[in-house]
């Protein structure tokens, strides 16, 4: 997502480099950009309904305020990525940082608690080859 724009570049820098890293061709990736969190869900799902793809990786930050919009926005996300990719039964990163105050984001977007980009990008990967390894067998 964009919102929070400076996390979210790193940690989708982070993202790519892993993917990249583990032999995921450049041309094999598309990243699509939504305005924030909340609208990661739909656009997750409707990629996972395309069909054209082994894995998503969902990267967005919320960052605690004031008010409670914070605990809406980041369980309802939460709550969507996993739905989206359970109905899919496609593998979806988990690249939402939650975090209380934006030095918190920083130290997850490539400081001192590493890339969450990188990180959510590898459980992917994990996670299709985990998946391939115990597809149920053809119903013939």
């Amino acid at each position: 997502s964009r919102f929070n724009e400076s996390i979210t570049r790193s940690i989708t820098d982070g993202a790519l480099d892993a993917l990249l890293k583990h032999g995921v061709l450049f041309d094999d990736i598309d990243v699509v950009w939504v305005p924030g969190a909340w609208e990661l869900p739909l656009a997750v799902r409707r990629v996972l309904m395309t069909e054209r793809y082994d894995g998503v990786v969902a990267l967005g930050a919320v960052i605690r305020g004031d008010p409670p919009h914070f605990d809406f926005v980041a369980g309802e996300a939460s709550r969507g990525l996993m739905q989206a990719s359970i109905d899919a039964d496609i593998p979806t990163g988990f690249g939402l940082l939650t975090c209380d105050t934006m030095e918190q984001a920083q130290a997850r977007a490539g400081g001192i608690h590493g890339n969450k980009g990188w990180d959510a990008a590898v459980a992917v990967l994990e996670m299709i080859d985990v998946l391939d390894q115990t597809d149920p067998p053809d119903a013939d």
